[in-house]
């Protein structure tokens, strides 16, 4: 499958089928995942968690039997690193038939933080339980889903724009982005907030952050991790459309409407 076609087609799963993980989908992921590199270049140490030889659970997943959780150093973007080395993980799992979902504050945190025996100065943001969907939703991950209008998205205008923030930008008219900016509308964020914002100026696209109240500690910018995961999307995409793209940071300098931030630079080239 293309990335953008995973893109299309993965939902988050919380409800699984409660068959275990098969060893040689979990040799693919763990394979996969050394390879996952990020813009920022920051090393993440990826781990396999049997859920029950661990007693590892999370209140709104059923059915699960392995986790994936991934550890690192805090420093700058660590936030936007392991969501854009995340992300490439959950659609490689769903290119080969295995259910993901991204949970960050329904689980036991200091338990799996334990499980991954963290040290002191590293954080681990996220976790995703590994599996097959179950044939149906259970009531709870459908009321979920409906509690969090998980199947919409803000339309392409509202987040992107053209030059500056005070001049929207229509899907019709964004050429050679298109395609690359629709993967970014259909990322996944955390209670569906889409905190990302981009403004296209010519052959570069300028990544912000609407900031929200969504938090998981005082330490972590959640949404960071979001505007990682769209980043993703968007490099993702943009391959796929052959053209070559990298991340810089270098703000452009755009006046930015309130409670927004800017976060990094996509370049041709």
């Amino acid at each position: 499958m293309k990335a953008t076609e995973c893109i299309r087609t993965r939902r988050s799963v919380r409800t699984f089928n409660g068959e275990p993980l098969r060893a040689d989908d979990a040799q693919k992921i763990m394979a996969f995942a050394e390879t996952a590199g990020n813009p920022y270049g920051l090393p993440i140490t990826w781990e396999l968690l049997d859920a029950k030889k661990t007693g590892l659970s999370s209140p709104v997943i059923v059915g699960e039997d392995t986790y994936i959780a991934g550890k690192m150093r805090r420093m700058p973007h660590a936030e936007e690193a392991f969501g854009y080395s995340f992300e490439q993980i959950v659609l490689f799992a769903e290119s080969i038939g295995v259910g993901t979902t991204w949970i960050a504050g329904t689980m036991d945190r200091s338990a799996f933080e334990k499980a991954v025996s963290l040290e002191t100065g590293e954080v681990m943001p996220c976790v995703s339980p590994l599996g097959y969907p179950a044939e149906k939703m259970s009531l709870r991950e459908n009321m979920m889903r409906k509690g969090v209008k998980a199947d919409s998205r803000f339309p392409f205008s509202d987040l992107f724009f053209d030059g500056s923030f005070d001049k929207p930008l229509p899907a019709e008219r964004a050429g050679q982005w298109q395609i690359a900016l629709e993967a970014v509308r259909l990322a996944p964020s955390a209670v569906n907030k889409q905190p990302w914002r981009a403004v296209v100026c010519g052959d570069r696209v300028h990544f912000y952050e609407t900031r929200g109240k969504v938090r998981v500690n005082v330490d972590w910018d959640i949404q960071r991790i979001d505007i990682g995961i769209a980043m993703c999307h968007f490099a993702l995409a943009a391959e796929e459309c052959h053209i070559p793209v990298s991340f810089l940071l270098e703000d452009p300098g755009l006046a930015v409407p309130a409670n927004t931030v800017y976060i990094a630079t996509c370049a041709v080239g």
